[in-house]
């Protein structure tokens, strides 16, 4: 079995899954994409392609593996997107939470239950149809959850609106020794510099006390000052709207040490740095396209704590 341990965002990594971009199902009819970024890239002619894809994705699993990370993969879904394993799962202390997500979507479930298989199944929580939630809107952080979601009017206008008030409202019943933390994202289903869609695209806690924050991605911009206050201004990260875009808040971390951050997040990294960071730098930016980067395509399933 798989033992599941999560606390927070950074912690050493034991075990993750990583989603595959084979056979990922090429480009999609307008229609039926499900952010601004990826829209853009279909009009554009720049959407990516399964190779490039791929081989950026490849290039994660040795990276991870070169610390010795146990690295699970979904079964692969012919013709089907399985590149953002954490929109479809999240852990959080000891188990892992398997939330309904859009229609388009309810595949990529069937995709992990390889893994979910081996994990015991009284730690697998399946919520209620109802309820609401993606792990880039969810952040298990020192005894507190950071959740971004949005209320019911937004929820019901926005495609790109993921997690529901019912969604924070679970977190709260089931996680109770936890203090649930919730803030309301800006939306947009047509402009990607206006769209937070997820938590992790705006906000993102590091080792060492730091922490990457894009103010202008919270709806009420207290919620972003409370975060700042909590960190303290001096450790942080501020991104403005193009490095939002860019998901400059999108890494991930390996450890309180090291951070996998994209080559191209020039200004980011050399914070880090700076910070006393090892910054392991990747091409991610075909990922990019699809309004994902590095924390979205992976799931972590254990940390390991003293």
């Amino acid at each position: 079995m798989i033992p599941i341990k999560i606390l927070d965002e950074v912690a050493p990594l034991e075990a993750l899954v990583i989603g595959t971009a084979e056979s990922f199902g090429g480009i999609p009819a307008l229609e039926d994409t499900y952010d601004p970024k990826s829209k853009e890239h279909i009009l554009n002619g720049t959407y990516p392609v399964e190779d490039d894809l791929v081989k950026e994705m490849e290039s994660l699993c040795d990276l991870v593996k070169k610390y010795d990370v146990e690295v699970y993969r979904p079964q692969v879904i012919p013709n089907y997107n399985q590149v953002f394993a954490r929109d479809i799962s999240l852990a959080i202390d000891d188990r892992v939470i398997v939330p309904a997500v859009t229609q388009n979507r309810k595949l990529e479930s069937d995709g992990i239950q390889n893994i979910l298989d081996q994990i015991k199944p009284e730690c697998v929580l399946l919520p209620d149809l109802h309820i609401r939630m993606e792990g880039g809107d969810v952040m298990p952080w020192n005894g507190k959850i950071y959740v971004g979601y949005s209320k019911e009017e937004d929820f019901n206008k926005y495609i790109v609106a993921r997690t529901n008030e019912a969604g924070v409202e679970y977190l709260q019943q089931t996680f109770k020794d936890w203090e649930v933390v919730p803030f309301e994202l800006k939306k947009s289903d047509e402009n990607p510099l206006e769209n937070a869609l997820h938590l992790d695209c705006c906000f993102q806690p590091l080792g060492k006390g730091k922490a990457i924050i894009h103010r202008e991605g919270f709806k009420h911009h207290e919620d972003a000052d409370n975060l700042i206050t909590s960190f303290g201004e001096e450790n942080i990260h501020f991104i403005d709207t193009q490095e939002m875009y860019d998901m400059n808040s999108n890494v991930f971390s390996i450890s309180p040490d090291v951070v996998i951050s994209d080559a191209c997040f020039l200004r980011l990294n050399e914070q880090l740095r700076k910070w006393g960071f090892t910054v392991e730098e990747l091409n991610y930016q075909e990922v990019a396209k699809m309004e994902g980067l590095f924390r979205c395509t992976t799931m972590p399933l254990r940390r390991r704590y003293a």
